[in-house]
């Protein structure tokens, strides 16, 4: 027969057999090596490598997840708690989709770590507002119809409610003319202030007319 060798051997069947010894060979005497883990009992939990607990204190309450330590805020949001009113847009720090409040200064989550977080107060568009219990910049953004397809709109709301306290707290821009004065509520200054944040439907003139009804009411 064709392929095989004067003894009546095949190629596949010699290749067959030579697994076959191999693995009777090497697996008891691998098995025997002093050292060698044994087999975890059934039901027994291993614990999963390169995996941390870790603490956070999100809109008030206290969060806890085992994560990957490389694991970005925004994805510890998203995927391990839930919270998915941070939208993942480009992922890369460049549309301000994902904008959530950690210690009252807004923040990209999707480019930083949540490990960098533990015992921080972060706040996020869940913690600011619910329908039944809007906060003042959500119902603005409704009533200015500040968003259209509503995709940048969490991150646009949370970036406004920290901008404002910037002004209050007399941080300038560089829109600020006079940087020794406190800086004045301009459609510029917004302007300047909330370009980090990407609208691809550019409700940017709602916007603007959102933020400023908010912070006319809290003068």
């Amino acid at each position: 027969m064709q392929g095989q060798d004067e003894l009546g051997v095949s190629r596949r069947g010699l290749l067959a057999g030579a697994a076959t010894c191999t693995t009777a060979a090497v697996g008891p005497a691998a098995q025997a090596q002093p050292g060698a883990q044994a087999a975890a009992p059934s039901g027994a939990v291993q614990p999963t490598p390169g995996l941390s607990k870790v603490s956070l204190r999100i809109n008030g309450q206290a969060r806890a997840a085992e994560i990957d330590t490389r694991t970005t805020l925004l994805d510890t949001l998203r995927e391990h708690l839930k919270l998915t009113g941070s939208k993942k847009g480009c992922d890369h720090g460049q549309c301000g989709a994902c904008t959530v409040m950690v210690n009252g200064r807004r923040v990209y989550s999707c480019l930083t770590l949540a490990i960098m977080h533990e015992g921080d107060e972060i706040t996020t568009i869940e913690g600011l507002g619910q329908p039944e219990n809007l906060h003042p910049m959500q119902a603005a953004f409704v009533k200015h119809d500040g968003y259209q397809c509503g995709y940048c709109t969490p991150g646009q709301i949370c970036s406004s409610v920290a901008m404002l306290e910037e002004i209050k707290a007399g941080v300038p821009s560089h829109a600020t003319s006079d940087l020794t004065a406190a800086p004045r509520l301009t459609a510029d200054e917004i302007r300047e202030r909330m370009s980090g944040n990407i609208c691809r439907c550019g409700a940017y003139s709602n916007i603007v007319d959102a933020i400023t009804e908010v912070a006319e009411k809290q003068a």
